[in-house]
């Protein structure tokens, strides 16, 4: 199955590439530069994929579902430009290479952000179907977005973390900001998938379980890697969480322990697709991929 999802996986990542490019070509503009820097700059490209992935589990069409997962990787884009500003986490490395304000500079880098987010929303709301189911459907992709990405989602699990730093919280707390830091965007990311396949009620609902599941297994393997990664691979610095006395898991219950929390985490996802066929496969060979990648 790794061959399987490895084949799938960068079949995905050059359709949404292509997608992506055609989006926002290149352009001698300095803001349109500074957005392309960090939009193509690789990336495992998870968000999107499980948003193509999800819609394929239902029934439904990738190609229905690209818009949407084209603006999940743009909003998932500023957010990593943002949090590696000085104000934030001050990350001078990003995939590999400096990051946006280090290329670039700071003003270009928060504008850089800003116009990827409002971008994304732009994208999902030039429709060009005209069936009201269709602009309903539209509509919800937009809601189900605009939360995750907002102050009840990622932005407000994001203010979490920084109010966080040497002050020591409990596991509840630890995974209420984690939760919405990074398992919004990726709940999104499925649920956006299932809108745009057409899901019925209860597939939606078994898919809302898998990424809950999956989004909070994914920051747990990112504390452990930021122990134990190598930064060669992972294209970032390792043991920034300890220097700046961040919350995480290992921190919390130890290496060993959340290793075998990141292996429950996945099982959950895996029984939560229990009613599915063969065409939710690719979501769960990414829901082991989460927990064994070295990225």
């Amino acid at each position: 199955m790794k061959s399987d999802l490895k084949n799938y996986l960068a079949k995905k990542r050059e359709e949404i590439e292509t997608a992506l490019n055609k989006m926002l070509p290149e352009s001698p503009d300095r803001i349109v530069s500074a957005m392309r820097y960090s939009l193509m700059a690789g990336g495992k490209r998870l968000r999107p994929v499980l948003c193509l992935a999800a819609a394929e589990a239902v029934g439904g069409n990738a190609p229905d579902a690209m818009s949407a997962a084209c603006a999940l990787e743009m909003i998932h884009t500023y957010s990593l430009i943002h949090d590696d500003l000085p104000a934030m986490d001050d990350d001078e490395m990003r995939r590999g290479r400096p990051t946006c304000h280090k290329a670039f500079d700071e003003a270009t880098a928060i504008l850089a952000g800003d116009a990827l987010l409002t971008f994304a929303f732009e994208i999902l709301a030039d429709a060009e179907a005209a069936e009201k189911d269709e602009i309903t459907r539209q509509m919800e992709i937009i809601r189900i977005l605009s939360k995750a990405a907002g102050y009840r989602g990622m932005v407000e699990g994001q203010m979490r973390d920084m109010e966080s730093e040497n002050i020591r919280r409990n596991p509840a707390e630890l995974e209420k900001l984690h939760r919405l830091k990074t398992g919004a965007l990726i709940e999104a990311a499925v649920l956006t998938g299932a809108v745009s396949g057409r899901g019925t009620e209860s597939q939606t609902e078994c898919l809302r379980q898998y990424a809950r599941n999956i989004g909070l297994a994914f920051q747990v393997a990112d504390d452990i890697l930021n122990v134990e990664g190598d930064p060669e691979i992972m294209g970032k610095a390792a043991g920034t969480d300890a220097k700046r006395n961040k919350n995480t898991y290992p921190s919390l219950m130890g290496l060993e322990e959340s290793k075998t929390f990141a292996a429950a985490l996945i099982g959950k996802a895996v029984s939560a697709l229990a009613d599915f066929d063969e065409k939710a496969d690719p979501l769960r060979a990414i829901a082991v991929y989460i927990r064994e990648r070295r990225r």
